[in-house]
């Protein structure tokens, strides 16, 4: 059935997808699905429709208005909310009715800094109901940082929270929300603060205003603005990403083919319909909390879980078994760092024990490379399967998955499986020509992208093709490197620029972690490429064991390396090592490799605004010295 299906596709792309955008309301049906010029690709041209109204406006006249759209679950304040589709079209109609009040008009953009609560979901909405572009940036990045997006997509409005919440302590937003202003060139010009009473923001006169105070007025002058159409090319949203010069870029989502592609991949990728739970265990600031917390669970009028809390902390191993068990979550999608936590805490998994997990039906990983020893932990304590999928933030939904609505693929541990449809995958060797199967080289995919991926970057064409279409011509590079074996399945190893040069030998540190990872005292690792006079390079191991394990270091270390000596072979010279108590990571739970790598060899580096504890770096630095690296200290 799925090879059916991709081989529809692929005799007729637009046929196809002309099909998938029938799951949507428009205003005005495309007829023209497809065009290429000089200025790039675009899907469904002429069409003209409304994003909150796909999301919110059809399911409530549809008579779903008493359906839950989202549960609000914090264990940092103690609190479950539940928020109906009739409930949600009512604040979105609100706080439109607020940015409109401000002056905010179809195309304006609208920056929105704040953490996971249901109001970052309502402002995006009411974004989208005015045909406004809305930017959500991560609520308590740094001044600096927020001060670049300021400049770059030059908001009309901001909208804040006045603090987010993490384990054991408060962050006020509005202190680096004001710095941030003074910094920018761009000056919005007005902010609306949401309050929260954990700590409450002073507001500057004339230029801050208080959300609740604002959508009071809304409600008693019922300000209600209708959905604005726009067309289907109109962006929706810019999602900041880094930048390899250190100056993030602004991938743009369009309107039409974006929210076609989620609708397809919550039916056919996740298996989530009408009246389901729906729970990605992400961030708002990050594209998964985009396509998978917000936008592809609405428009398939499912239930979605806005969870403000850790996978352990909060409080303890068993914080995401409670959520799926009091919310009867039919599905989790997060990222495998969220399990390997768990899973250094509570090594035999006992605490699913203690929960009634019989409405869970699949587990999706995502985010980074998923190693078998994660997923054989995964099955074991859940007893459902777990499915890898593998995509970017540029594209906006799943290159490669096992499709199980349309049906279930055998599992390949280590493998995201196979191309979705829309998506054609080539392998590339260093002189630009497909490798051979299970052959490592650079992961590409075939142009034209499908409906949902960036057309671009904001405000910057030649940084768009300069970033993912110079080095390949015809194809967009991934950055990923990795290898298509006989069925067609992908493996992808690591970035591009995690593959090192061992002695001549091209060699994955991915490939690496996955024998560590298979290692039963270690949690998880990360493997880089280290400066050698006589090799080139050598990989160099950082270690994290699990609770309960206390050495002794050098045997469990010994035992490491002999098990990369056995399994990939002495070609890989893996004779670094070292115990560390935890690694930098995103607070999506990537692991930052590459700052890693730059201050093992020494090199010039900046601190990762996405970090999530920037003391690990310190910890990670004199674990590193005591091995003797950097060399050039």
């Amino acid at each position: 059935m799925y090879r059916d299906i991709y081989q529809d596709w692929q005799d007729n792309p637009q046929a196809f997808w002309q099909n998938q955008a029938a799951r949507l309301s428009w205003d005005t049906p495309p007829t023209t699905i497809f065009e290429s010029d000089a200025s790039g690709d675009r899907w469904y041209v002429d069409g003209v429709m409304n994003t909150c109204f796909n999301c919110v406006d059809r399911h409530v006249a549809d008579g779903h208005g008493d359906r839950i759209a989202f549960i609000h679950d914090s264990p940092l304040t103690d609190s479950v909310a539940k928020l109906t589709y009739a409930d949600l079209l009512d604040r979105v109609e609100l706080v439109a009715g607020v940015l409109a009040h401000h002056g905010v008009e179809k195309g304006d953009r609208v920056l929105i800094y704040m953490p996971m609560i249901s109001e970052t979901a309502i402002a995006s909405l009411a974004c989208a109901r005015l045909g406004a572009v809305h930017s959500i940036v991560f609520g308590g990045f740094a001044a600096a940082e927020l001060a670049t997006r300021i400049d770059d997509a030059k908001p009309k409005l901001i909208l804040a929270a006045s603090c987010g919440l993490e384990p054991g302590r408060t962050i006020a937003y509005k202190p680096l929300l004001d710095g941030a202003m003074q910094l920018a060139t761009h000056k919005p010009s007005a902010c609306i603060i949401f309050q929260r009473p954990e700590a409450e923001a002073a507001l500057v006169a004339g230029r801050d205003y208080a959300w609740q105070d604002e959508e009071a007025k809304a409600r008693a002058q019922n300000n209600r603005p209708p959905c604005v159409p726009v067309l289907a090319t109109d962006p929706l949203y810019i999602l900041y990403t880094s930048g390899t010069t250190g100056v993030p870029k602004g991938v743009v989502r369009d309107t039409g083919g974006h929210l076609v592609s989620l609708a397809w991949a919550m039916e056919n990728i996740y298996t989530i319909g009408a009246g389901d739970v729906f729970w990605s265990a992400s961030d708002f600031g990050w594209v998964v909390g985009h396509s998978f917390i917000l936008y592809g669970p609405l428009c398939v009028g499912a239930t979605s879980v806005i969870y403000e809390g850790k996978p352990i902390g909060t409080p303890d191993a068993g914080a995401f078994w409670r959520v799926i068990a009091e919310h009867k979550v039919k599905a989790l999608f997060t990222a495998p760092t969220a399990f390997r936590a768990i899973k250094k805490q509570d090594p035999e998994g006992k605490r699913v024990a203690d929960y009634d997990l019989s409405h869970f039906k699949t587990l999706y990983l995502a985010g980074e490379r998923v190693d078998p020893d994660t997923i054989n932990w995964a099955e074991a304590a859940l007893k459902v399967p777990v499915i890898d999928n593998w995509w970017q933030t540029e594209t906006g939904w799943p290159i490669c998955a096992n499709p199980l609505g349309i049906e279930a693929l055998p599992i390949k541990k280590g493998s995201p499986a196979v191309a979705m449809p829309g998506y054609a995958l080539a392998v590339l060797g260093e002189d630009g020509t497909p490798v051979a199967a299970t052959q490592t080289g650079a992961i590409v995919l075939k142009l034209p992208l499908p409906p949902g991926c960036l057309p671009g970057l904001w405000q910057n064409q030649a940084g768009f093709e300069d970033a993912y279409l110079k080095d390949y011509p015809g194809y967009y590079k991934t950055g990923d490197a990795g290898f298509l074996d006989e069925d067609g399945y992908l493996y992808v190893m690591s970035r591009t620029d995690d593959i090192i040069n061992v002695a001549g030998h091209r060699l994955s540190t991915g490939g690496m972690e996955e024998v560590l990872a298979g290692h039963p005292d270690i949690a998880e690792c990360a493997v880089m490429g280290v400066k050698d006079q006589l090799k080139g390079e050598l990989p160099l191991g950082l270690l994290v064991f699990n609770d309960g394990v206390n050495g002794p270091d050098d045997e469990i270390i010994q035992q490491c390396i002999q098990k990369v000596r056995d399994e990939i072979g002495p070609v890989a010279s893996f004779k670094l090592a070292t115990r560390v108590a935890r690694l930098p990571k995103t607070r999506s739970g990537k692991i930052l490799r590459a700052t890693l790598r730059k201050i093992a060899n020494g090199e010039d580096w900046n601190m990762p605004a996405t970090i999530d504890d920037p003391i690990i770096l310190d910890e990670i630095s004199e674990r590193l010295l005591a091995l003797g690296y950097p060399q050039n200290r």
